[in-house]
């Protein structure tokens, strides 16, 4: 059988819904929405029991993002912040973050090996390029271990043309933007293939600000037989990136292109190559996917030059598989998944200590520059090799012909080999550089050592079909982190030996973050008109937060409290007339610490979260006339609510609107002039903020920009 005849039966089960592959060719599908992300396959929609937020390779086409969030924020409930260059953090159903609380995949893969969390995970996938994006929201299925928290975030790959084709975009515009995008690819006989390129500049509109970056997919597919496919991904990307400091209240309103870290930077390499076999036959599918990764980063951070200066290297490799049995019976339609998945992820961590001078401008902000003349001080340098493995179950039954049930356990096994390089292995603190301690600063070390984790993740869920065009559903999950190796191994800077001594010694006794959920939904169309909407109620255990301790002056990691985190979200598609689009999401959410007494100091029980904007929406006008030959023009307005800037709600941000422009012409079949303005009215507004009320502290938000491109297809 010649690979075009097979990819719609097994796209959906390699990373593309079958519906999106017809889309991708034909440009139109009559088939029932599906997603891949809630069981690795291809399952619809309306018998999935979780809120699934899906970006179709078209739109993904139509908007050319330039940076995650010009995409991902398209979706109800999700909020991604531009850090600058491509950094980012995210807010899913948490507060907005750079914790790890979220889950990132590139068909289905974890980018990542747990432990080795990313939060600007993103820029290690080419989003620009790619098929699509789905997001499930809040705590993973039994498929999905460690991190799914907020929400699981899948990239899926672009599937394999069926005849030859190429496509050459150029990108200019503001703050010295530029960009390539090139790819293509063709079909003989059993075999298609696909590859994309992303070349990518800016000079950043804020002082020291700019970033290179190289990404690229290659995809192979192969057809084994009459009921089998074999799909090889490579991916890879490299980010060459200056941060950029916060501001104060004075600097975000007067001099806003201000960087106070100009030395603070990051450089990124990242590798993933993946080969999937899927055998399906009438009532039955084995699939395994074996993958290597290789993730290096060397990085001065800016957020913690003002009391841990720093410049480490980490290192993480990758070698696992993820791999089910699944079966198909006839009565009730029932379905048995069982899998296994494997990690092994040797990783290091080499850290200096370096010393860095401030000053205080006219305008309330610190600087703060790199001191050359007080060498760097090494801190840290061990090996960690991170293991996991999980076996789990799923199944699905149709009740009645409306009502169907699933469930799932997931059981994780996951250990930590740590190997000290300082003092043979022997427990002991280490002197920093001179700085803002009169000695330098001092930092702990435990001796090489195991540390493990064990965790029973279920989750029940059913759909309602109440016709034939709405549905509904009900869910609980549970899930959970595990602690990062940053935070068991690397303990913070104190003042003396004792305390920082004390301090990595406590880490070893972190205990993982567990959530239960429980979620209602409903979902359909009426006509012309799409809806969506869904309420969670979700609480958070033992999350690990660190602060300074006021007596001791210690920084302190712990497991605190509880977290309550509740909320709704609304989508909406609404033909106005002919021509006319209106899409709308909105999400209404409140984030509250339960219990969280600080070392007997502090109460924030039944305070706000931090960081934690109630309102998240985005409303888009598209207007697509005949004259623009399948073009369009499409305002956007998106909106983030106000929230705390600290735990004892002192201040606040009061959010901000935003307005942005897209349009786009086609001349003939091969040529496309496009453009964006984000952005619109040049507010001036935070893409982060924190401190607290007395002295706040902001990322300061992207002003007016322009982007214009020409797109060439063969």
């Amino acid at each position: 059988m010649k690979l075009n005849s097979i990819t719609l039966v097994l796209a959906g089960l390699l990373g593309t819904p079958a519906a999106w592959a017809v889309d991708a060719a034909a440009g139109e599908s009559a088939l029932p929405e599906m997603t891949v992300t809630g069981t690795r396959e291809g399952e619809l929609l309306s018998e999935t029991a979780a809120t699934v937020g899906i970006v179709k390779e078209q739109a993904l086409r139509e908007t050319r993002p330039t940076h995650p969030k010009d995409i991902l924020n398209q979706i109800s409930g999700v909020w991604v912040s531009n850090l600058s260059g491509e950094g980012h953090s995210t807010a899913i159903r948490q507060p907005l973050t750079t914790g790890a609380v979220y889950l990132y995949l590139e068909d289905g893969i974890p980018t990542r090996s747990t432990g080795f969390f990313n939060h600007n995970a993103l820029y290690e996938i080419n989003v620009p390029q790619s098929g699509g994006i789905e997001v499930m929201k809040g705590p993973g299925s039994a498929l999905y271990g460690s991190d799914a928290i907020g929400g699981t975030i899948n990239v899926l790959t672009r599937t394999p043309p069926r005849e030859a084709e190429f496509e050459l975009a150029g990108e200019a515009g503001s703050h010295g933007w530029g960009r390539i995008l090139v790819g293509g690819g063709n079909a003989h006989g059993d075999d298609a293939w696909r590859a994309s390129l992303n070349i990518t500049h800016s000079d950043g509109w804020q002082e020291s600000a700019g970033y290179d970056r190289q990404a690229g997919t290659a995809r192979w597919d192969r057809a084994l037989g009459e009921d089998a496919l074999l799909k090889t991904v490579l991916s890879f990307s490299k980010v060459d990136q200056q941060h950029v400091g916060k501001l104060s209240r004075g600097e975000l309103d007067a001099v806003p292109r201000t960087n106070n870290t100009p030395f603070s930077y990051r450089d990124v390499e990242a590798f993933r190559l993946s080969t999937a076999y899927e055998k399906e036959t009438a009532h039955s599918l084995v699939s395994i996917t074996p993958y290597v990764r290789d993730n290096s980063m060397e990085i001065i951070p800016n957020w913690s030059v003002g009391y841990d200066p720093s410049r480490y290297v980490t290192e993480n490799r990758s070698f696992g598989f993820l791999s089910k049995y699944r079966r198909d019976f006839e009565p009730m339609r029932a379905r048995l998944i069982v899998g296994l998945d494997f990690d092994y992820s040797p990783g290091s961590r080499d850290e200096n200590s370096i010393k860095v001078n401030k000053t205080t401008n006219a305008y309330g902000g610190t600087r703060y520059s790199l001191d050359s003349t007080v060498a760097p001080v090494r801190i840290y340098d061990y090996d960690v090799s991170y293991r996991g493995i999980s076996p789990y179950v799923h199944g699905e039954a149709s009740l009645t012909d409306r009502l169907r049930l699933n469930a799932g356990l997931r059981y994780d096994d996951m250990q930590y080999d740590y190997d000290n390089k300082f003092n043979s292995g022997v427990a002991g603190a280490t002197q920093g550089a001179a700085g803002f301690f009169p000695a330098g600063g001092w930092y702990g070390h435990v001796a090489s050592t195991k540390v493990g984790y064990s965790h029973w993740g279920p989750k029940l869920g059913l759909t309602y079909a109440f016709n034939d065009t709405v549905n509904g559903f009900a869910a609980y999950s549970n899930s959970f982190r595990a602690p990062s190796e940053g935070q068991v191994f690397r303990g913070s800077r104190e003042s003396t030996a004792a305390k920082a001594q004390a301090a990595a010694e406590s880490l070893l006794n972190l205990e993982p973050v567990t959530v239960d959920n429980l979620e209602l939904g409903l979902r359909g169309k009426s006509g012309a008109v799409r809806f969506e909407a869904s309420v969670y109620h979700m609480t958070k255990q033992d999350d690990i937060v660190s602060y300074t301790d006021p007596v001791t002056t210690q920084r302190i990691v712990v497991n605190a409290g509880e977290t309550l985190h509740r909320g709704i979200e609304l989508g909406l598609g609404l033909p106005l007339a002919q021509d006319w689009q209106v899409d709308a999401s909105l999400s209404y959410a409140k984030h509250t610490y339960e219990t969280w007494v600080v070392s007997g100091t502090a109460d924030y029980s039944g305070k706000e979260m931090e960081a934690a904007p109630r309102v998240i929406a985005n409303t888009r006008l598209t207007y697509q006339p005949g004259y623009l030959n399948g073009g369009r023009i499409q305002l956007e307005w998106v909106r983030l609510g106000s929230y705390w800037l600290d735990a004892g709600n002192t201040g606040k941000y009061n959010g901000h609107n935003l307005a942005n422009l897209r349009a786009n012409y086609r001349f003939g079949k091969r040529m496309e002039l496009y453009g964006s303005v984000s952005n619109l009215f040049d507010k001036r507004y935070a893409e982060t903020a924190d401190g607290t009320g007395v002295a706040p502290t902001y990322t300061a938000g992207l002003p007016r920009t322009l982007v214009l491109g020409l797109q060439a297809k063969w």
